[in-house]
């Protein structure tokens, strides 16, 4: 039986599969079954942003895998005390963190934490109504976009949606715990939030004793340039919840918090967050990424990438609205009489590979380790694609 029957008879079709079969990749390159090769401006969703098959990382791994994989946590585990200790001193010393499995686990535990803060008494978390945080059922009620919540209530209570960030204040509550956003919306649309109104919102949650809680699933582990978006926008979020690229492939996900103490003994707890491979892999993320931030190359692919996306924005303002998001999450808001789906289409047609963020939003996410020539050819090819429209 042929591998796509396969994967259609015994797996749950919860996607729209692109039956290409990937058998290995190399940084920014990704190789067939046929032996195509493929420039991924996909990135595995913001997963692999030290790049495919990344030789620092995976001798870590292999180092780590010949010892051991797995215990508990209910023993020390010593990378997983590192890793913390690491994102500390790339945000904050005063700063914690709890290791899960996944972004939504992440936002999942920030909503525990902040509903544990409030004592039963405070339990409101106002999040934004183009906002997405997650696939589970209170992580998806978290989420602003109604539209995904057909068919799973009924759903836990507490939630709000502020049209915008200006609306957020107006929606506080003596009810009010937290306030939960994106300062760059991922799956909505790579909407960057303006970093003044981000700080008066910060001011306003310290001095009313409201929680701000920052989804950084996609932003977080220098997509955006920095470790956190929280540093470029100069505040101190109470929770950050990071993921995807945090161990470049391996399933991990983290709430960092300064509120150490309110969670207790038994409060929360993950069989698998944060063990031996999965900490490891993800220490290794953090200092191969640091290395690069601090080489100033990273700076200069940004840089880069900046000039390719608004070199395209300039040439097809027939296609193109304007360009999106910030630092290497970008993309373009796309003008709705053109069917981004055969953008998309092209573009694999074409050897290159994109996706969307949002109803009409093309989302181009390149490994922050890519070469400056494959930066270049990867819109060169999305130059051509933009010309057949």
């Amino acid at each position: 039986m042929k591998i796509e029957n396969i994967d259609k008879k015994y797996v749950l079709q919860t996607y729209k599969r692109n039956y290409v079969n990937f058998t290995h990749g190399k940084n920014a390159f990704l190789y067939d079954d046929k032996g195509n090769e493929y420039i991924d401006f996909m990135c595995g969703i913001s997963v692999v942003n030290a790049g495919h098959a990344n030789e620092y990382i995976n001798n870590k791994l292999k180092e780590q895998i010949d010892k051991l994989a797995h215990t508990s946590n209910l023993f020390l585990i010593e990378p997983q005390a590192k890793l913390a200790q690491k994102i500390a001193s790339l945000f904050d010393d005063n700063y914690a963190s709890f290791f899960c499995n996944s972004g939504t686990e992440a936002n999942e535990g920030a909503i525990k934490l902040a509903r544990k803060y409030g004592k039963d008494e405070r339990y409101k978390i106002i999040t934004l109504k183009n906002s997405f945080h997650g696939r589970t059922i209170t992580s998806l009620k978290a989420t602003g976009q109604t539209d995904m919540h057909n068919y799973f209530g009924p759903f836990p209570d507490g939630f709000v949606y502020a049209e915008d960030i200006d609306d957020i204040i107006n929606k506080v509550d003596k009810k009010t715990v937290a306030i939960m956003i994106e300062l760059v919306q991922g799956e909505g649309g790579l909407e960057r939030l303006d970093k003044s109104k981000v700080q008066e919102i910060a001011k306003y949650c310290k001095e009313n004793d409201i929680l701000l809680i920052v989804d950084e699933v996609q932003t977080g582990v220098y997509r955006t340039g920095e470790f956190l978006a929280s540093i470029e926008y100069d505040i101190k979020p109470d929770i950050i919840t990071i993921a995807k690229a945090l161990a470049n492939s391996l399933p991990i996900g983290a709430i960092i918090t300064k509120h150490k103490d309110i969670f207790s003994i038994g409060d929360h707890g993950s069989t698998f967050g944060g063990n031996f491979l999965s900490s490891q892999a993800g220490l290794a993320t953090l200092e191969f990424l640091e290395k690069l931030k601090s080489s100033s190359k990273l700076d200069k692919t940004i840089k880069n990438y900046q000039e390719n996306l608004s070199s395209l924005e300039q040439k097809y303002p027939n296609i193109i609205i304007k360009k999106v998001g910030h630092g290497m999450m970008g993309g373009y808001r796309i003008k709705e009489n053109i069917n981004i789906d055969d953008i998309i289409s092209v573009a694999f047609k074409n050897k290159l590979l994109i996706i969307k963020a949002g109803k009409n939003t093309i989302r181009i996410f390149p490994p922050l380790s890519v070469e400056k020539e494959v930066l270049n050819d990867g819109f060169h090819i999305l130059d051509y694609v933009f010309s057949s429209f």
